[in-house]
């Protein structure tokens, strides 16, 4: 089965939208400054409310591990998902569960997973200079697929109801995250969208 994240969550109707669509993770933006930022005591009144089966990620760009637990212990998240340059050697102070997430130019990029040892799985993203993540755009997925076979894959980059399933066959991925992909505009999710995108990603991880 094909789990899905909904990431930029900002607002207790998202959260609660995703979730009733059949969302297995919901994503929190701690990096100050971006669209889809939300302050730890904003994201806890959110993830309070959560079921137990669903997952709350926090999205940090190079942070220390002391900061990211200080914000997970505020917010009240259950995993970390590291989205900078983060090198193995901080990761692996990390005391919180994480992901790690990848921006993919080429094959090289995703030639060093093994070196972050305690990650739960390996987002992959596609670069894009200046911007780290929501930016709408894909990246050859033939790479993905290939990684998917070694290891656990979360596959994210420009996905959207049209293209996410055709993305889950050809990748065979852990799991799908999405943000832009289902927003009526920066930080705000288009609910129908929504429901579409994990109604698609779910059917075709059936297959």
């Amino acid at each position: 089965m094909t789990r899905v994240k909904i990431c930029g969550i900002t607002s207790r109707e998202d959260a609660w939208a995703a979730v009733e669509a059949g969302a297995d993770a919901l994503g929190f933006i701690f990096v100050e400054g971006t669209p889809r930022w939300i302050e730890p005591e904003e994201a806890a009144a959110i993830t309070i409310e959560m079921p137990p089966f669903v997952a709350t990620v926090g999205v940090f760009i190079d942070r220390t591990a002391e900061q990211i637990e200080e914000i997970a212990t505020a917010s009240g998240i259950s995993l970390a998902q590291l989205h900078g340059s983060e090198p193995p050697g901080e990761c692996a102070r990390l005391r919180l569960p994480y992901v790690k997430a990848i921006r993919v130019q080429g094959e090289g990029d995703v030639a060093g997973l093994h070196q972050y040892k305690r990650a739960r799985a390996f987002l992959l993203d596609t670069y894009v200079p200046d911007r780290l993540g929501g930016t709408g755009k894909t990246f050859p997925w033939e790479i993905a697929a290939r990684a998917a076979r070694e290891s656990r894959i979360i596959l994210s980059g420009g996905l959207t109801p049209e293209t996410v399933a055709r993305a889950v066959v050809q990748v065979r991925p852990y799991a799908v995250d999405v943000c832009s992909g289902v927003e009526s505009s920066p930080g705000r999710k288009d609910h129908r969208k929504v429901r579409e995108f994990i109604d698609q990603a779910k059917k075709a991880g059936a297959r």
